[in-house]
C-alpha cells in the first residue's frame, strides 16, 4: 500500500527559509541600492577592465591545472583503502582551513625565490592554493559514491583503467566533479588574501575592490561587489543547466 511521504515538522523548513533568508536579503538590498548606471560607470573604468581581465585569465588558468590533476587524483583517491587515502584527504583540506593571508605568507614563502611574486602567473599560483584542492576533494566524493558494478563490468571485458576512467567512471560522475570545477573557479576569482601577498600587482579583481573600498568608502564599492554577485550567479546557473542535462 502506498504511504504518502510524511511532511516534516515546522522546524526543518524555518531553518531553510531563514539560513536563505541570511544570504537573500543581502543580496536584494545591494540590487535595489546599485543601478544598471552606476554598474556600467564601475566597469568602464580602464582599471577595472584590467582588473576582470586579470581575474578571469588567472583564475581560469587556475581552475584548469586544478582539473587537470584533481579529477584524475580524485578518481585514484576514491579507488584506495580510507586509511591509504585520509592522510592525503587530510594535506588537501588544509589550504580550505588556513586564513587567506596565512596562505598567501605560506606560498610567498617559496615564491619569493621565483619570478612569480607581482604576475599574472603569481595570482594564478595563489588562486590554485587555495581553491585547488576543491576539484580534487569533489571528485573524490563524487567518485566514491559511484555504483562499482559498471567499472567492475568494464574490467571483465579487459578494459583498461584509463579508459574506465574516461569512459565509464567521469560520464556518470561528470555533474558533482564540474560542480567541484566551478566553485573551484568562483573561489579562485573571489580570492583577495593569497592573492594580494602573492601578487598585489597586476590588480585582480578582489583587490581592485579593496582599494575602491579603501579610496572611496562603501559606495564606490557597491558596484564591483554587484558585478560579483552577477557573475556568481551567471556561473552557477550555468553550472545548474549543465547538471540538468548530464544527471539522469
Amino acid at each position: 500500500m502506498f504511504m504518502a511521504r510524511p511532511f516534516p515538522g515546522v522546524f526543518f523548513p524555518l531553518a531553510a527559509i531563514l539560513l536563505s533568508a541570511a544570504v537573500a536579503v543581502p543580496i536584494l538590498a545591494l540590487v535595489a541600492t546599485v543601478s544598471p548606471h552606476d554598474l556600467a560607470a564601475a566597469f568602464a573604468a580602464p582599471s577595472a577592465l584590467d582588473a576582470v581581465r586579470v581575474s578571469v585569465l588567472a583564475s581560469s588558468a587556475s581552475t584548469a591545472l586544478a582539473a587537470l590533476l584533481g579529477v584524475p587524483g580524485g578518481y585514484w583517491l576514491a579507488r584506495l583503502p580510507r586509511r591509504a587515502s585520509a592522510p592525503v584527504l587530510f594535506v588537501l583540506t588544509l589550504p580550505l582551513a588556513f586564513p587567506p593571508i596565512a596562505s598567501g605568507i605560506l606560498l610567498l614563502s617559496v615564491l619569493r625565490f621565483t619570478p612569480l611574486p607581482d604576475s599574472l602567473a603569481g595570482v594564478a599560483a595563489a588562486e590554485f592554493f587555495v581553491s585547488g584542492s576543491f576539484v580534487a576533494l569533489a571528485s573524490a566524493a563524487a567518485f566514491g559514491a559511484l555504483d562499482p558494478v559498471r567499472e567492475d563490468a568494464a574490467r571483465t571485458l579487459g578494459l583498461s583503467e584509463w579508459r574506465i576512467f574516461r569512459s565509464v567512471a567521469l560520464p556518470a560522475a561528470a555533474g558533482n566533479v564540474a560542480a567541484g570545477i566551478v566553485f573551484a573557479w568562483l573561489r579562485a576569482i573571489g580570492e583577495y588574501g593569497a592573492t594580494s601577498i602573492v601578487a598585489y600587482h597586476p590588480t585582480a579583481l578582489p583587490v581592485a575592490l579593496y582599494v575602491a573600498l579603501s579610496a572611496s568608502g562603501v559606495r564606490a564599492a557597491l558596484a564591483l561587489t554587484y558585478g560579483f554577485v552577477l557573475l556568481a550567479v551567471a556561473v552557477l546557473a550555468a553550472q545548474w543547466v549543465f547538471r540538468r542535462r548530464v544527471v539522469v
